[in-house]
């Protein structure tokens, strides 16, 4: 089979999960395209923000940096001294919006959304950690905004540029499995503390403005297992072990299968306040039949939790990784992110073409300048891929009763309690438009 060939046959199946996003032959982005080095604003510095600046650093000018915690943006400052320093993202893109082509947001989740609206409506390109945003409301947003504003976007969910999962993906599609109709997949996480009470409130630190590290989410007084991770694990600001996970461990499967808009989710836990999320949670989806592939079910795992290890052939699973039972083989995937994996049955790995990419940020890059977008575009890819992966949650909310998701109207149907979950309130002066 020639490249050629094989790459129409991707892009055909490709467009059903909504990476037909690489037929273009012309970004959305062209008409914004920076005719010089871009300038970017990074909006949180610290942690994982720390590798994203470094990261299109190699690419543009970081002009602005913004962190609500000054030993971050100080620390930051130092290694970009020409970059104006903030602590407040509506301020640097106030003041500096004429000057900035682009934008990476590295927040935690709760901020996601609205930080990234308000660069989008401005015209900025985005990239954005993942998961997208916390809520389904804000995902389903911020993918129509980038659509509508023509702009280049990327999630950092960096499996999706790896070209071992993207030969996985192809093999899958193309039969390697028969007729997949179980998967399951599960994580090491959480890795922070998580269901448990709210700490004694204590004094904020002189190097954090709490008020804005809070942003949009409900107020409450600084305290423990906060700043700096673990806000992971409290509804209000984080996601969850699926949240942090989901959308790398679930990504193979889902680019192979087109894995959005479950119909129903439902889970059992280790039982949680509404607070902090449970210590650990099974959380069972069903997927209706498509066009190219029947109903089937994902079962996920977090907090120690593992599929049964009869269906590895008596095998312990891995800490974290994926299982895709066909009727042809099994396909086991240890690991985060669905590259490296191996047949039960023994056979070999079939040989696949498929489009390679040039690089993760690569990819934010070349579409930034006119190119092909991101394969984890906001509108195509990453925003149906957080929303698969935010469903979950709300069985694990509802903790034992069934959601019946309708994906057009974001609505849990008969569950008006969840409403907060798919569409938050946010406190004043936060709004996505």
């Amino acid at each position: 089979m020639s490249t050629q060939t094989s790459r129409r046959d991707f892009l055909r199946s490709a467009a059903l999960t909504g990476m037909g996003v690489y037929v273009a032959t012309r970004s959305w982005a062209q008409d914004n395209a920076p005719s010089e080095r871009i300038n970017f604003a990074c909006i949180g510095v610290g942690g994982k923000g720390e590798s994203d600046t470094d990261d299109v650093a190699h690419f543009g000018n970081v002009v602005a940096i913004c962190d609500v915690d000054t030993n971050a943006l100080n620390r930051m400052g130092e290694k970009y001294p020409k970059a104006r320093k903030y602590t407040d993202f509506r301020k640097m893109l106030d003041e500096m919006g004429n000057q900035i082509d682009a934008v990476t947001v590295s927040t935690p989740d709760h901020t996601h959304a609205v930080a990234a609206a308000m660069a989008m409506q401005m015209g900025k390109h985005c990239f954005c950690q993942k998961p997208l945003t916390r809520t389904l409301y804000e995902a389903r947003y911020l993918a129509d905004l980038a659509r509508q504003k023509k702009v280049a976007t990327q999630m950092g969910n960096q499996g999706t540029a790896d070209d071992g999962l993207r030969a996985m993906a192809m093999r899958i599609r193309k039969g390697m499995l028969g007729t997949v109709r179980e998967i399951h997949i599960w994580t090491n996480r959480p890795i922070w503390p998580q269901g448990h009470e709210r700490s004694a409130p204590k004094d904020v630190p002189p190097h954090l403005d709490w008020d804005l590290w809070i942003g949009p989410s409900p107020y409450r007084p600084y305290g423990d297992n906060y700043h700096t991770f673990s806000w992971r694990g409290w509804w209000d600001f984080g996601t969850g072990a699926l949240g942090d996970m989901g959308c790398h461990t679930i990504n193979m499967a889902f680019m192979a299968l087109d894995l959005r808009n479950p119909v129903s989710v439902q889970a059992k836990t280790s039982g949680h306040n509404r607070d902090s999320f449970p210590k650990w949670s099974i959380v069972t989806y069903q997927f209706a039949a498509t066009r190219e592939r029947p109903a089937l079910t994902l079962v996920w795992y977090d907090g120690g939790q593992l599929p049964p290890a009869e269906l590895l052939n008596g095998e312990k699973p891995a800490s974290s990784g994926s299982l895709l039972i066909g009727d042809k083989d099994r396909l086991y995937t240890p690991g985060d992110y669905g590259g490296g994996g191996r047949l039960l049955s023994g056979a070999p790995l079939p040989e696949v073409d498929y489009p390679r990419s040039p690089g993760h940020i690569e990819e934010f890059i070349r579409a930034i300048k006119g190119g092909e977008p991101a394969m984890s575009n906001f509108p195509n890819y990453a925003g149906p891929l957080t929303e698969t992966v935010l469903v979950g949650n709300l069985a694990v909310w509802a903790d034992g009763p069934k959601v019946e998701w309708d994906a057009r109207r974001l609505r849990a149907r008969g569950m008006r309690e969840l409403d907060p979950l798919i569409k938050p309130v946010y406190r004043k002066g936060y709004a996505l438009g």
